[in-house]
């Protein structure tokens, strides 16, 4: 087998979930990623990124922020509601995630005040 010919194993490459403290805005973070390594490079090929609080959100099982590929397209989950994103790539898909779950966070504690 040639080094181009290698077969690409997807494996889950990062399975977290956090819960948060009431005094960081309460709900659960879920992290879960899939993908390969190839040429000392990790490829992400499937990622589940997700705020969860049904507190906040009754809807879609409580998702309040969620970031996804299912369905053969990238997209964004926000108080039950799914619309296409344009994906340049997983790092930044993550970094948009992480302000956007902290920014509704801070807006929870402005309203407790």
């Amino acid at each position: 087998m040639t080094k181009k010919s290698k077969l690409k194993i997807e494996v889950q490459l990062e399975r977290e979930t956090f819960k948060l403290k009431a005094s960081q805005g309460g709900g659960i973070l879920s992290f879960e990623v899939w993908g390969y390594v190839q040429d000392a490079k990790t490829i992400v090929t499937r990622y589940n990124l997700a705020y969860i609080n049904p507190l906040i959100c009754q809807r879609d099982n409580g998702r309040v922020l969620g970031f996804d590929n299912a369905h053969d397209y990238h997209h964004r989950h926000y108080m039950g509601k799914v619309a296409p994103i344009e994906f340049i790539n997983y790092e930044q898909t993550l970094e948009q995630f992480q302000e956007e779950w902290q920014e509704i966070v801070k807006g929870l504690k402005k309203v407790k005040k």
